[in-house]
């Protein structure tokens, strides 16, 4: 639907965001108990209910600086209150309190929630499911000049959000870069390895990754309540024989072995582990299935990483199973049919969704440095900071 005329007979009433949406006019409004019936003048209908409308009018419920609703439940109306709904001349809902002035709510917010554009994948891009087949590196960009270069910084942020997966070539390999680009696009998330971590391999290591080890297909931190949303390693140094870094999409492997093995996906998504974080100075425990669903509207979460798997949580009958279907989990998860494979050079820099992505590591040889820098970042915050940054396409382009 094209963008309308702009209201003349009043400023457009303020809306629960702070987008400035395109005016999009009704041309009819009725109420009907206790909802008001919408009709667009494309003739896409809807239904808002009125204490919802009170929520969110602009003089009502409306706090005007913060945009939020201060309408404690309580203190809502009676349903029976709201005792009118009509259309004005610039295409405005306007609604009738039996308390108060009637108020105007903007049709173009009205018209987004309508379709669904409020919603958490809202001004996100879309999931892109790859498989080796798609993909035989991953997508990449040129880094050197990310931090003074807004559509590089946009594209990578819609490359982890959307593959999951991104890496940039030239980039500084300074120890602090990675701290830095990630900071700029939200807070880094702390754990027991510090904000910031070098991954290198140590005579006495904390963690398997500080060895040469292969590390199979996994993901980072299971033993929280919620892993790290993202994680990036930067390459500052590497002068070693092997290593070569290893990625699957898990939401190309699950849906593999939903399909091929019914088995064992159900004891993957139903049977939980207890997760342990074995450090000195630490103690992260959580429990959880391999493939966890969470609820309804959370992403997917994979709980793989074998090292930190302590005890299965299960009926003794169930315990057999469980362990057939970790076998076919992780021969899945190295399938040639799902991983690429590449080596880490430095100035490097690859970012990737740790609940999504499943990573691994050839094991490594010689008498020379890997020397990686890391650190994690939560879905929320890159999601926030990217939804911002596309929000003018939301917008009035005449505002």
């Amino acid at each position: 639907m094209g963008v309308a005329h702009v209201p003349t007979t009043a400023p457009a009433p303020r809306t629960p965001d702070f987008i400035d949406h395109p005016w999009r006019p009704l041309s009819a409004a009725q109420l009907r108990d206790g909802f008001v019936d919408l009709v667009w003048t494309d003739g896409f209908t809807w239904q808002a209910y009125g204490l919802w409308l009170a929520e969110n009018a602009d003089g009502y419920g409306l706090e005007p600086n913060v945009r939020e609703s201060m309408l404690e439940p309580s203190r809502l109306p009676a349903p029976s209150d709201l005792v009118g709904a009509h259309v004005d001349t610039d295409g405005a809902l306007v609604v009738a309190w039996a308390d108060r002035e009637p108020l105007r709510v903007h049709p173009g917010w009205l018209r987004d929630v309508a379709d669904g554009r409020h919603l958490p994948s809202s001004l996100l891009p879309d999931t892109v499911v790859w498989t080796a087949t798609d993909l035989s590196q991953p997508p990449t960009l040129d880094g050197s000049a990310i931090l003074d270069d807004p559509a590089v910084f946009r594209r990578w942020l819609e490359l982890l959000v959307g593959h999951g997966l991104c890496r940039l070539t030239n980039t500084p390999t300074d120890d602090d870069f990675v701290g830095r680009l990630v900071g700029t696009a939200g807070p880094i998330r702390d754990t027991n390895f510090g904000p910031v971590w070098s991954v290198i391999s140590k005579r006495e290591p904390d963690s398997t990754a500080n060895t040469g080890l292969d590390l199979g297909q996994h993901t980072d931190l299971p033993t929280r309540e919620t892993p790290p949303g993202f994680q990036f390693l930067h390459c500052i140094e590497n002068t070693v024989e092997g290593g070569w870094s290893r990625m699957s999409d898990g939401l190309a492997v699950c849906e593999a072995i939903r399909t091929e093995h019914p088995d064992a996906y159900d004891a993957l998504t139903s049977l939980d582990w207890v997760f342990v974080n074995r450090s000195p100075d630490a103690e992260h425990r959580w429990i959880g299935p391999i493939i966890d669903h969470g609820s309804r509207h959370q992403p997917l979460t994979l709980r793989a990483f074998y090292p930190v798997r302590a005890a299965p949580h299960m009926r003794p009958a169930d315990v057999p199973r469980a362990y057939e279907a970790l076998r076919v989990f992780s021969e899945m998860a190295r399938d040639t049919r799902f991983q690429i494979t590449y080596p880490f050079r430095p100035g490097d820099l690859v970012g990737f969704d740790n609940r999504r992505v499943l990573h691994g590591r050839d094991a490594f040889t010689g008498a020379g440095v890997r020397h990686l820098r890391g650190c994690y970042a939560d879905h929320d915050d890159l999601f926030s900071r990217l939804r911002v940054i596309r929000r003018p396409e939301r917008e009035d382009p005449r505002s």
